[in-house]
């Protein structure tokens, strides 16, 4: 039994040794080998195995696709401060991750370095609203510059995305004023026409209604004139003169417009003169208009008729 007790320490170290030869590389993952301070090779994901105490692992580094955001401030042409998000995504090549280990200290620092570079090469040759529009020539140009200088650092820029653009407060709350200015001058234009197309239909209707109107009244009174001439043919049938039926119908009118007046038990109260002379004054009235009347068109019909003899005489005697 002590026997046995005398190897526990050897056993203890070659479990050591064991497992100070050992070690796992994850997937996408590369591990750099030095042996007595010196490189000695790049071990990929997997079981693998190195000399104690001899082999170190100086460190790992990704073999994945990796992004660092870069916020630049720069200046446009038409001197408005603004803030640019640049996304770069790049990735460490395979066969050259000794020079992404060796040659570059902090290769964080480095991509950031060309960002503000290239941003503040181009940005200020911008006006502000060229940067939005044009931020996919300013992500290309990032790309552009870094693909070359980083590529010999082992480093392969995938793409670069500006993401954000941010200009001074003061500056976009003067946009915001202009853009809403914008919509309300948009808005009260199409107010305007709105209310210029009712004002024009509804003229068109109330125009179109007059029409109506002075169809329906034109009618209305072609109609009561042929009654009218109706009336008065059968009054000559049985004797009586064209002015002896026009007054006769006058006067019927005149009463029966007095019949419906009365009838009519929500009216108000109307005075018209109803004397028993009422009747025969409007008669006669009526029949001197008449006189007159005729007697006016057979004194213009003569006018006229000397006239025309007056223009024959003349244009004969020439």
């Amino acid at each position: 039994m002590e026997a046995y007790i005398g190897y526990i320490p050897y056993i203890f170290l070659i479990l050591l040794i064991f497992f100070a030869s050992i070690f796992i590389v994850k997937q996408q993952t590369a591990a750099i080998i030095e042996r007595f301070g010196k490189f000695h090779s790049i071990r990929h994901s997997g079981f693998k195995l190195k000399i104690p105490f001899v082999d170190r692992i100086a460190g790992k580094v990704s073999l994945k696709i990796q992004q660092l955001d870069v916020i630049v401030e720069t200046k446009t042409l038409d001197d408005v401060f603004v803030k640019l998000k640049v996304s770069v995504q790049y990735v460490i090549i395979k066969d050259k991750v000794y020079d992404a280990f060796y040659k570059l200290e902090y290769p964080h620092e480095q991509i950031t370095s060309y960002v503000f570079d290239v941003v503040r090469a181009e940005v200020p040759k911008m006006k502000l609203d060229d940067v939005f529009v044009k931020k996919d020539d300013i992500a290309i140009a990032v790309k552009t510059e870094l693909q070359d200088a980083m590529l010999d650092y082992g480093f392969d820029i995938i793409k670069t995305l500006v993401t954000d653009i941010d200009p001074d407060a003061q500056v976009k709350a003067a946009m915001n004023r202009i853009n809403a200015a914008d919509r309300e001058k948009t808005a009260a234009q199409y107010e305007g026409d709105a209310a210029r197309i009712l004002i024009v239909e509804k003229a068109k209707a109330e125009a179109e209604s007059k029409r109506l109107q002075g169809q329906g009244i034109a009618d209305q009174r072609r109609e009561i004139a042929r009654g009218l001439e109706e009336s008065v043919e059968v009054l000559n049938k049985v004797g009586i003169n064209s002015q002896e039926a026009s007054a006769l119908i006058v006067v019927t009118q005149h009463y029966d417009t007095l019949q419906s007046i009365g009838e009519e038990t929500n009216s108000n109260l109307i005075l018209l003169p109803n004397s028993p002379q009422a009747g025969s004054d409007m008669l006669n009235n009526m029949v001197a208009s008449f006189t007159a009347s005729n007697q006016i068109g057979e004194a213009m019909k003569k006018a006229e008729k000397e006239k025309k003899n007056k223009e024959n005489k003349n244009s004969s005697d020439e």
